[in-house]
């Protein structure tokens, strides 16, 4: 009898709703240890995302001299990085596989972690482009690359990234939880086509795009860079013109961006790529899920390394002298002072 009891306890402690039996999902058992681990990391990496990436919103909000289509390009990068800092904190709650929350908000978390990403690779795709006019067609970027031009492309980015998402998770929408086979789960269905269409346009194209722009990039880079060893005072590059130092900096800082970018994205792609071939476990797209998550946590963590005009930024906001009148029109990249006032 005793022996009985404990295995109908044991067993209730796996599903997700024990009074609901075997119409109930089942958990993913995880020792205390473990699962203490997971809550501590995934939300304090939830937290550093959402706080960082809203310094960098600020920042380029606030000062005026920030105004530049590079760093709106950054402004949008930051957007999606912060939406996927409210991501985790869904992601959370699945981490024993059981979800909570109910199908609406199943379909919601979805949809923004699909959005956001598509918008995130967008936009990084965006940067290549900004970097490879201003180092390799110096003498057009600022009739080419406008603050305008910039905001148009970053809202079709969004809009574009939202409109498909919402055309591929029409069935999800219409019925919320109609794709779950037991309560407790947060299932979606996409379909096939979608799918595919999903991998071209968000990872096959957009990552062939970005290679082949940063190649030319870097190539123009390493020759600018030999120049001026050889104290060359102008290098004919293939605009004719001498790179604009500065360009090439901002090009190696962004380059650094897309690089962690591409190391963060890969895997999750991937694994979603093989999954259509073979079974995956639930831990290992977990895992790539996380690793592509804590991209949006480095970003702004290279900025203050690669940015003196972020790490000042930083500080003005810390300390409130944002809240100055007239502070957004301080001149924040000049001398790079501790603060303005």
């Amino acid at each position: 009898m005793s022996h009985s009891y404990c295995s109908n306890l044991l067993f209730a402690l796996r599903l997700c709703y024990p009074h609901l039996g075997n119409s109930s999902c089942r958990r993913i058992m995880y020792s205390h240890s473990v699962s203490v681990l997971l809550h501590i990391i995934l939300s304090s990496i939830s937290v550093l995302t959402v706080t960082l990436n809203l310094l960098v919103i600020i920042s380029i909000s606030h000062f005026k001299k920030l105004h530049t289509p590079t760093n709106f390009l950054l402004l949008s990068l930051a957007v999606s990085d912060f939406s996927v800092g409210f991501v985790i904190v869904f992601l959370i709650f699945l981490i024993d596989g059981c979800w909570f929350l109910g199908a609406d908000w199943c379909v919601f978390y979805v949809a923004l972690s699909l959005v956001s990403t598509a918008a995130s690779v967008g936009t990084v795709v965006l940067i290549s482009v900004d970097r490879y006019v201003a180092v390799c067609d110096p003498m057009h970027y600022q009739t080419k690359v406008t603050a305008n031009r910039a905001k148009i492309c970053i809202v079709l980015c969004w809009l574009c990234s939202t409109v498909f998402h919402t055309v591929m998770l029409k069935d999800n929408i219409e019925h919320p939880g109609g794709f779950d086979s037991c309560a407790g789960g947060c299932t979606i269905y996409l379909p096939p086509l979608a799918g595919v269409i999903d991998l071209i346009f968000s990872f096959i194209i957009p990552i062939s795009v970005i290679v082949i722009l940063y190649v030319r990039v870097f190539m123009v880079a390493v020759s600018q860079a030999r120049a001026m060893r050889s104290h060359v005072t102008a290098v004919t590059l293939q605009s004719s013109q001498k790179v604009n130092r500065s360009e090439l900096k901002a090009a190696r800082a962004l380059g650094v961006v897309v690089v962690v970018f591409l190391i963060f994205l890969t895997p999750s792609f991937i694994v979603t790529l093989l999954a259509g071939f073979a079974a995956m476990s639930v831990s290992t797209f977990f895992a790539v899920l996380c690793l592509y998550y804590f991209n949006s946590l480095l970003n702004p963590v290279i900025y203050a390394f690669m940015y003196p005009w972020f790490r000042k930024c930083v500080k003005c906001v810390l300390s409130l002298q944002i809240l100055k009148s007239g502070s957004s029109e301080a001149n924040i990249l000049e001398h790079l002072l501790t603060c303005f006032f």
